[in-house]
């Protein structure tokens, strides 16, 4: 039998990396919710998409508008994902957030800035409208409402979901 071989000093410090990444985002994310309230905003976090893949925030507003929120917590985030532009197909608006030391410039054009930290966040650009069609709109509102309504479920019963469908 081998020993194995200690994980190297540079996967350790991408664990660390990726743990801050992930606890900034977080705070992050909280931060961006405030906000969105204020705004007439209701708001989900880690919201299911169609196609797969899972917004950082998916908001509706009182007239039925549905905005993403990206967050990026370092540039490093920003570089590295670019899923976001599977997201277009599922907002009115998109947009970033990021902290205050982002360079802005990164952020496209088309696209939303929101600065935030964890206790707030100011809107600095709105994101270009991209209105949803009817259908899709219709589809996403339902499956907010269902997710949010589950979520709270949970919360009075974490053992629902372990549940069968009909009792």
């Amino acid at each position: 039998m081998t020993q194995s071989q200690p994980p190297s000093e540079a996967s350790g410090t991408t664990a660390v990396s990726a743990a801050a990444d992930l606890r900034a985002a977080l705070l992050l994310a909280r931060g961006v919710c405030r906000a969105l309230d204020q705004l007439g905003y209701a708001s989900l976090t880690e919201f299911p998409l169609a196609n797969g893949q899972r917004a950082d925030i998916l908001a509706l507003g009182r007239t039925g508008d549905l905005v993403i929120v990206e967050i990026k917590s370092s540039v490093a985030d920003f570089r590295a994902d670019r899923k976001w532009a599977g997201y277009r197909d599922f907002a009115d608006r998109l947009y970033f957030a990021v902290p205050n030391d982002f360079p802005a410039l990164l952020i496209p054009e088309e696209c939303g800035l929101i600065v935030a930290d964890p206790f707030g966040a100011a809107l600095l650009r709105d994101g270009a409208l991209t209105p949803l069609a009817g259908a899709r709109r219709r589809a996403l509102t339902l499956r907010f409402a269902r997710t949010a309504a589950s979520r709270l479920r949970r919360q009075l019963d974490p053992q629902a979901g372990l549940l069968a469908e009909g009792f």
